[in-house]
Parts: C-alpha cells; structure tokens; sequence
C-alpha cells in the first residue's frame, strides 16, 4: 500500500510541474513569438496592378510641344496601367528590411516604349516592424535609366504601414515630390469581407523644377505653342504636381490591401491656375491585386493569431487541467493512509479467562517463570530428600 501511494505522490508531482510549465509557456509565447513574426517578412515579393476607371485619363502629346506647327495637344479618354514590383534587397537583417520598389505607368493605346510614361525605381531601408525609415543607407531615386540613382533622405512610410496600424496620421513619402506629408485617418471599413483602415493624403501643389533637374520641368515656348494669348512672344511655364492619395490598410499585418491616386501634373505660370495638362488620372488597384493583398494579409494575420491567441489558450488550458489532476492526486495519495488509521478497526481484545486474576481491574501474577528453591523437610533424614517447591515471593 505504501509504494502504491509513493509512486501516486510521484505521478502528481509530474503533473503538477507539467502543468506550471505549460502555463508560464503559455504566458511567454505570444511575447516570444510575436516579436519575431510581427515583421516585414524578407521573402517579401509583391506586384500591384493599378487601372484607369471607365472615364479615363488625360497626357499631353509630347511631340505635339516640339513639333513645327500646331499648339500642344492633349489626349482625352486613355486607359493607364500602373505597376509596381517590390522585392527585399540588402542591407536586410532581423532589424531592418530594404525594399525596392520598380514602378511604371503606360497607356494601353500604344505598345512598348511609345506607350511608356514615367518609369522609376525606389529604394529604402526601414525598420521591420514600425515600417519607419532608417537613414544609414540613405534611400535612392533613380526615373532616367541612363543616369544613376539619386540618393534621398526618405521621411515616411512608402510601402508598408506599421503592424497594429492606429487609427491616427502617419508620415507618408510622396516620391514625384520627393517630400514627406501626413497620411490621415478616415475611416474604418470593409472591403471583400475584410476590414481595413482608410487613409487619405493630399500633396502638393509642387514645383517639379526644383526637385528634378530636368529641361521638361520648365519650359519656354511661344505662347501660340502653349495655347495662350501672346502669340509668338515666348512664354515660360513651369512644371506643377498635385496628388490625392487613398489608402485601405489591414490593421494588423499593416499590409496595403487597396491603394488609388490622382495624380495631376500641368504646365502653369502659377501653381493655383493650371494651364496645360500633362497628366491627369484616377488610379485604382485593380480586383486581382486586391485579392492577392488580401490572403497575403491573412496569411500573415493568421500566423500571428496561432502563435499569439491560438496556441497560448490550448497550452494554458491543458496546464490549468494537469494542474488541477496534479493537485487531485497529491492530495489523494496524501490524505488516504491518514484517514485509514483514523477510522481504521480498533485492535482485537484479548480472549476471556476463567482466572479471576485474568479479568479487568485484577492483578495478574504469571508464575512460570519465576524461581524456585528447595526446602527441605525437618521430618525427613538427611539420605531422604524431598523437595518441596514453592513460590520464590522474595522476587
């Protein structure tokens, strides 16, 4: 019975610290586990196609400045294609990601580079997990394939927003402008059963002269040639842009799940009177992109959940029951060899006796093994011996 009970203790004392261990495991796994999966991930490949709406767009014809006759012209009613690749490039660690982000814009009614409107590639470092830029390397720019890089000084957020996005402003950088404004907080809402928050940004107007130096950025021509009163007397414009920029972003992952612009590039004497179009669109992800953003954002959020929710409750709640059976069993092991020789049979009374002597409350004397001496009999010679026994009471 006694090793029944030990190995009992034994068992209970396994499930007891079984039980504890899983529940400060439970405890440190999300703490653990999150800090490592709540960061860009440097696999991170990512193409976003964004279009046109059925209005279209309109892009001045650039041939329509140099050429001998006619004032500018401005194409109507074009149908634009934005891409965007983004890859991990180095240097990229646990700490930090740099992403390059190669980006085109084209119109459909012309094929190759005829078709070609603005091309560029831009490259930042940033921290894993905020999304905020790192300064060491500087970012870079380059929109002429025939020039290096320009390096930048990136101020904001590009590609990514932070993970547990905050219905706040961020920093946003504005690459065409080349600066860094606040991307505001609208609203929250759905799109294709999954909620988002929306953000909105407004850029400019911006000189592009002083931010590119680039002959197209400012420009004298005959007013006749831009479409102005004056004639043949030379006009000089520069170069304008605006933006209007719209943002849904999953919250927990901060991955862009829908992203549209307004773009709007003109030619003016002053920025407040647009004077000559160059390019006016309205640019939406198109539903593929949206799609393929949302799974990458669940995929995400659901690796965070298993190892941040998930996982923890299972782990917590089978230490809660080993516990508890742990503590059932030593307590049972403990307890039950007490309660036995508490409520166990008394021990068997000795049998009865016929012996006066032998009964409760008399003095008993067992003889038996008392001494004996011989006495011998006054009456009786000295060659007759007997031996009378009695008692030794001297004892």
């Amino acid at each position: 019975m006694a090793e029944r009970s030990g190995s009992g203790r034994t068992l209970a004392c396994i499930l007891v610290g079984l039980g504890a261990f899983l529940l400060v495991a439970a405890i440190l796994i999300p703490t653990y586990t999150l800090g490592k999966l709540a960061k860009t991930p440097l696999d991170l490949e990512v193409t976003t196609v964004a279009t046109t709406g059925p209005e279209g767009a309109e892009v001045l014809d650039a041939k329509s400045l140099t050429s001998p006759t006619g004032s500018a012209k401005v194409d109507k009613n074009v149908q634009f294609v934005s891409q965007r690749f983004i890859t991990i490039e180095e240097p990229s660690d646990a700490e930090k990601v740099t992403l390059q982000g190669g980006s085109t814009l084209r119109r459909t009614d012309k094929q190759g580079d005829t078709g070609l409107l603005t091309a560029s590639i831009v490259r930042g470092t940033f921290d894993r997990k905020t999304g905020e830029p790192i300064q060491d390397p500087k970012g870079s720019i380059q929109v002429d394939a025939g020039k290096p890089a320009e390096e930048v000084e990136i101020g904001g957020l590009i590609y990514r927003f932070p993970f547990d996005t905050q219905k706040e402003s961020y920093p946003y950088y504005d690459t065409n402008s080349r600066e860094t404004h606040p991307i505001d907080f609208v609203e929250e809402t759905e799109i294709n059963g999954m909620k988002v928050y929306h953000f909105s940004q407004n850029v400019g107007p911006t000189d592009l002269s002083k931010v590119v130096n680039s002959p197209t950025n400012k420009l004298t021509l005959p007013a006749e040639k831009w479409g102005v009163e004056g004639g043949t007397a030379p006009v000089t414009m520069t170069r304008w842009y605006t933006n209007t920029r719209d943002i849904w972003v999953d919250p927990v992952t901060g991955t862009v799940i829908k992203g549209g612009e307004k773009p709007f590039q003109y030619y003016a004497r002053s920025a407040d009177k647009p004077e000559v179009t160059v390019l006016k669109a309205a640019l939406v992800y198109d539903e593929n992109t949206i799609e393929s953003q949302i799974e990458k954002a669940k995929d995400g959020a659901d690796k965070l959940s298993l190892f941040g929710r998930t996982i923890p409750i299972i782990i917590g709640i089978l230490g809660v029951i080993l516990l508890i059976v742990g503590l059932f069993l030593g307590f049972r092991s403990g307890g039950t060899p007490g309660r036995r020789r508490a409520t166990g049979n008394p021990p068997p009374a000795p049998a009865a006796s016929n012996d006066p002597q032998a009964q409760p409350g008399s003095s008993r004397r067992d003889f038996s093994s008392d001494r004996t001496e011989e006495i011998p009999r006054t009456n009786m010679t000295s060659d007759q011996t007997d031996v009378i026994k009695r008692p030794n009471l001297e004892k």
